[in-house]
């Protein structure tokens, strides 16, 4: 397989299954914050919005999340299957972070991928709200455990 299709199972069709697989591959790849990984999911001309951002193609994936993770520090995250169909997943997600200063935030939003037939995503869109909180009302305290995998987050 080439280096633009690199093996990124499941694919599309999606099953509640393999839907679910891909939330937590994806879930698992941001929580790693490496940048390179995450970009891997996403076809050489992925297209996204993300809040009031656009960003096309897996450079400019890297450069975006790179600068992110560089400002939302500590950054911890949740992913939760909301709908599937063919090749397209709605997932909602909170995830926490800290800022420079220390100021704790929790952002909540919700994502709708469209994947390619190699299960490459060619399309994401993220809206996102942020709120402040404080540090001793943290509950995303790293990656998920496995016994947690598939567990739907509480709104908070």
């Amino acid at each position: 397989m080439s280096q633009d299709r690199p093996p990124c199972p499941p694919c599309p069709p999606f099953t509640r299954e393999t839907a679910l697989q891909k939330v937590q591959t994806a879930e698992d790849a941001w929580n790693a914050r490496d940048p390179q990984r995450v970009a891997r999911a996403y076809t050489p001309d992925s297209v996204w919005r993300n809040r009031d951002t656009f960003v096309t193609g897996r450079e400019e994936i890297v450069d975006f999340l790179t600068r992110k993770w560089e400002r939302e520090l500590d950054y911890a995250l949740r992913k939760s299957l909301r709908s599937f169909r063919e090749n397209r997943i709605a997932v909602r997600f909170p995830y926490e972070w800290h800022d420079a200063e220390g100021r704790w935030w929790r952002s909540y939003g919700n994502e709708l991928w469209e994947s390619d037939q190699h299960g490459l995503m060619r399309r994401r869109e993220a809206s996102t709200n942020d709120v402040g909180i404080a540090e001793a009302d943290r509950w995303i305290n790293g990656p998920r455990r496995a016994d947690e995998f598939g567990i739907d987050i509480p709104l908070r």
